[in-house]
Formats: C-alpha cells, sequence, structure tokens
C-alpha cells in the first residue's frame, strides 16, 4: 500500500528532526537484552534496535565478559541507526543527546593503568553476605548484598589478591560511559547503589566513608575509599562528550562524528522511575517481571535501619525505598503454561494472550473467594532474601476443607506472587509509616486489564495506576533523561515538573483503587503466607535444588 501523504509528511519531518539532531539516545543495558531507543523532541521512539544476552558463570560468579558488552552495545546501536535508515533514509552522523544505563550494582574494578582486575561480577551474586551484614551494622543502614560496596568489602575480607590494585571502581553503565567520554562520573540514583547517598548533600555519606576507611582491614590498604568511588551527578547535569575514540567504539563504521554530550549513566531503577513518572516525593513505581521491586519517594530519612528495605536516590538525587524480591513470575509461567499444555492436549491449543487473559480474569470474578478459599502458594524458584530463604522450592499447599477451584487457584497464584515485595513495602508504610499518593505499575503481567492491577491495590492499600507509557521501558526512560539536558540548559525545569508538564502532559492511564473486601481478603491470605513459610523451609531441606 502506497504512503499516504501525512505518512510521508510526517517520515520527512522526522528526517529533518534526525538531520538537525532534535533526538536523544537511551541504551540500557538489561540482565536478557540490551536495547536502544531513539526519541525525537515529542519524546515518542523514532527508531530501536537490541541485542540478546545473558550472564554465565565464571569461577562460581555471574558475568557478562567485556567483549561481548562491547559486541551487545555495537550490535543494539547499528540495529538502531538501521532502523533510522530503513525507515527515514537518514545516515546517523548526529545526536542531540545520549545516555547509557544498565542493571544497578555489581563490581567493575580497574588499576591505575585502566585495566579490568577481575571478571564483571553482576548484581545476582550473593557471595558477599558477611560483607552486608558488618557493613549494615557499622553504618546502621542497610548495604545490600548486591551493593558495590559490599562487593569491594567482600574482597577485603577474602584477601583476594587484586584488591590492592585497585583504583576505581564503577558500576556496568558508569564503566561504558567512562570508555566513551573519558569522565569517571555516575548518575546519583546509580551510585546510590554503590554506597549510600546523602540526599542533603548529593554527594556519599562522608561519616560512612571515613567508618568504612577506619576498619583495620580497609585502613591496612593503600587506597582510601573516596579516591575510588565516580563522582555523583544529578539528572540534567552534562556529564562529558563523546570523544573520537568513544564514536568508534559505539559505532565502528565511523558515520557517528564526536562531541555529543553526554547524560549521567543511571541505573535501571532510576530509569524505571523515569519510564513512570515516580520521581516526586511520595510516589512510586511498582516494577514486575522475572523479579519485582516497589519503589516510593519519601519525604525524609527511615527512623530505623530495615535489612528488608534497599535505600537509594532517584535521578534528581531524593531518597527513595525500595522493597526487592527475587521471585516474581517463574512460578506463575509455569503453572499457566501447565494450562496451555492441557488446551493443547485436548485439542483446542489457545495463543499466550488468550490463555493468560482467560485465567487471570478468572482471579477476580465472582467465584474467587476474597482471601483464596484457603489455597496457598509459595513462587520461592530461588532463595528471598525478604523471606529469610537461602533457597526456593516452588510449592502448592492447601488444607483439606480448602476450596479448590480455578478462580481460586489463579487468585492464590497472583497473591503469592505479590506477597514476597509486600513484605518490605509492609515495613516502609506500616512500620515507618510513609505515606503514599500514587504507585505506578510497569511489566508484563498489567497487559491483561484490570486485573494484576487490582489485586496489587489491594496487596498494598493503595491505588494503582498503569501507563500506555509504561511499557517503553528504561531505554526510553534513558532517552528522556538525556533530553532532559535540553531543559535544564533552557530554564532548569526540575526533574518531576518536567516529566508531569512535558513528558506525560497528555499520557493515558486507568487507575483501580483498593477493594475494601480484596484487601481484607489479601491480608489473611498473607497471613496464613506467612504462618507456612516453615513448609517451604521444610522443602527445602527435603527436596533437592537439582536432580
Amino acid at each position: 500500500m502506497a504512503a499516504t501523504v501525512s505518512d510521508t509528511e510526517q517520515i520527512a519531518g522526522i528526517a529533518e528532526k534526525i538531520r538537525a539532531g532534535k533526538t536523544s539516545l537511551g541504551i540500557e543495558f538489561g540482565s536478557t537484552r540490551i536495547k536502544a531507543v531513539l526519541i525525537d523532541d515529542t519524546y515518542s521512539t523514532i527508531a530501536s534496535g537490541d541485542y540478546s544476552w545473558a550472564s554465565h558463570l565464571e569461577d562460581g560468579l555471574w558475568s557478562y565478559s567485556v567483549d561481548e558488552i562491547w559486541k551487545g552495545l555495537q550490535s543494539a546501536y547499528a540495529a538502531m541507526a538501521n532502523d533510522v535508515h530503513t525507515a527515514y533514509g537518514e545516515k546517523l552522523t548526529k545526536i542531540g543527546h545520549i545516555g547509557f544505563s544498565a542493571m544497578m550494582h555489581g563490581y567493575l574494578a580497574f588499576d591505575k593503568d585502566g585495566e579490568l582486575l577481575v571478571p564483571f561480577r553482576t548484581w545476582q551474586n550473593t557471595n558477599t553476605h558477611e560483607a552486608h551484614e558488618k557493613l549494615s551494622e557499622l553504618f546502621q543502614y542497610n548495604i545490600p548484598e548486591r551493593w558495590s560496596i559490599a562487593h569491594l568489602y567482600q574482597c577485603v575480607l577474602n584477601k583476594e589478591e587484586h584488591v590492592s590494585k585497585v583504583a576505581y571502581f564503577t558500576t556496568l553503565a558508569g564503566y561504558v560511559h567512562w570508555k566513551l567520554t573519558g569522565e569517571k562520573v555516575l548518575g546519583i540514583g546509580d551510585a546510590s547503589g554503590m554506597f549510600p547517598i546523602d540526599p542533603t548533600t548529593h554527594t556519599y555519606e562522608q561519616a560512612f566513608i571515613e567508618k568504612f576507611d577506619a576498619l583495620p582491614e580497609v585502613a591496612a590498604q593503600l587506597w582510601k575509599l573516596e579516591n575510588l568511588l565516580p563522582t555523583p551527578l544529578v539528572a540534567g547535569t552534562p556529564a562529558g562528550k563523546l570523544t573520537e575514540a568513544g564514536a568508534l567504539l559505539l559505532d565502528p563504521t565511523g558515520t557517528l562524528k564526536p562531541g555529543i554530550v553526554l547524560a549521567p549513566p543511571e541505573g535501571d531503577a532510576g530509569t524505571g522511575m523515569v519510564a513512570t513518572n515516580s520521581v516526586r516525593v511520595r510516589t512510586g513505581n511498582v516494577s514486575a517481571g522475572t523479579s519485582i521491586f516497589a519503589m516510593v519517594v519519601l519525604e525524609h530519612k527511615l527512623k530505623a535501619l530495615h535489612p528488608e528495605v534497599d535505600l537509594v536516590t532517584t535521578p534528581a538525587g531524593d531518597l527513595a525505598g525500595m522493597s526487592h524480591a527475587n521471585n516474581f513470575t517463574s512460578d506463575l509461567n509455569a503453572w499457566v503454561g501447565l494450562f496451555g499444555q492441557f488446551a493443547a492436549a485436548i485439542g483446542q491449543p489457545v495463543d499466550a494472550g488468550t490463555l493468560y487473559g482467560t485465567l487471570f480474569r478468572t482471579a477476580i470474578s465472582d467465584d474467587a473467594d476474597a482471601d483464596c478459599g484457603g489455597l496457598i502458594n509459595y513462587p520461592f524458584r530461588s532463595g528471598e532474601f525478604l523471606a529469610g530463604l537461602e533457597e526456593g522450592r516452588p510449592l502448592f499447599v492447601r488444607n483439606p476443607e480448602a476450596r479448590m477451584s480455578l478462580a481460586n487457584f489463579m487468585r492464590a497464584q497472583l497473591f503469592s506472587a505479590f506477597s514476597p515485595v509486600k513484605i518490605g513495602m509492609d515495613v516502609m508504610t506500616k512500620d515507618e509509616h510513609v505515606e503514599i499518593d500514587s504507585l505506578v505499575g510497569h511489566g508484563g503481567i498489567f497487559t491483561t486489564p484490570k486485573v494484576a492491577q487490582k489485586i496489587l491495590a489491594a496487596a498494598f492499600d493503595t491505588p494503582i495506576k498503569v501507563m500506555t507509557t509504561a511499557a517503553e521501558g528504561g531505554a526510553w526512560g534513558m532517552a528522556v533523561l538525556a533530553d532532559y539536558l535540553w531543559n535544564t540548559n533552557e530554564d532548569h525545569t526540575n526533574l518531576a515538573d518536567y516529566l508531569d508538564g512535558r513528558v506525560f502532559k497528555d499520557a493515558q492511564s486507568t487507575t483501580e483503587t483498593p477493594d475494601s473486601s480484596d484487601v481484607a481478603g489479601f491480608e489473611r491470605f498473607f497471613e496464613r503466607f506467612g504462618k507456612g513459610l516453615p513448609i517451604e523451609k521444610a522443602a527445602i531441606a527435603a527436596v533437592p535444588l537439582e536432580g
């Protein structure tokens, strides 16, 4: 079919923006995919590209090789640039601004010559438990096992040979940014997953640095911690320019020209906040996938140490509390797959969308009991810190008098999926009395309208909003942060007002408010869920992890 005049004019208009550099590029390194998203000055995605990858075990630790980092980056960028050429007939020689983001935490350590000392250690590694416990006690501030400082300190405790040579350490996003610009900086949100941030000064907590340096095993080192850390930058701060070498590293064809200003490199939590317009105080978001985390932007520091709550910051530097659960959809997907096999076995195969939608809708049907009719499910495929589990065994449990129905079964599946993350959220709302005005849900589980949204509203007893733009994801959120550089140059609009007044001005959304019956039902289910955790621990002891 031939393009209409309006189509032709639209393509010509976008091509002109590309030539003029009225674009912003966000590239995010996720756990399973590297994605590049190019947006125009209306925040619309005009081109994209991606690259699939997976972590691997190296010396018993989860890692990605340096070669694959660069291969993946170049492949994702090339696919995006090819998309530009195919759709608009333009070669991508200039871009307005660029920003990189990646999975947070982890450990990339370098010597004085910039050489990587040990393979990249990702956030997935939990060999840092001793460091987590000792540093959390020392600071009276939760230092999760995933955090970069826990990795560094564990290396010190283990007396690893490379420790004496460390001259710099950073995250994946910080590493890529450094190699493309020469700047050892980090977006403040990503930096807050390396070491605690003081939200009033937007720098690292100096008192904690001094306590760390005073530890006898650290004091014996030749370095001081503050000299090893990247400089934290708030969103909207120019974070260096693409060098000639950096341009060739990103685009080996030499088409892209150097000199492009880059945004501070951010973590995936920060780009998720931006993609869901959740950077204002008393707002938050729930990011649901293989794992799940709920974040709330706090009005003040928490009064006590809570291991269930990670404290990070928004890209603007405001403190946010995070409840992070390792387990979410894996067990749910396995059960849905089983129903799909049954449908195929009786000669009535259905597509995934129909299968999930049909099963999910039963969970809020009239046949579903508010508390799942006495059914309990444990979705723990892997260990779960929030529940005190070092390993996981998926379990479905019911008492003999429980009302076993498809509706109750699916409701129990969804209730159980949200239960681990509720543990940390309850600490914030019930123990610390954190106030929440709104939470935005994003992730594939919200594809079926209303269902997961309604159940999450019951779990958290808070209105849950789902926006059409939430599906754009972290790479789009990073592109928006890159675009934000234009606005801070022009009128110094703060990030929350910029997102409200420009990016999400016309965004469409739906909101589900908590239903009192659902809230009470979830609380009864959650009480049974907690009381039954010894069953899970017994299963871990009795059922082998493999074989």
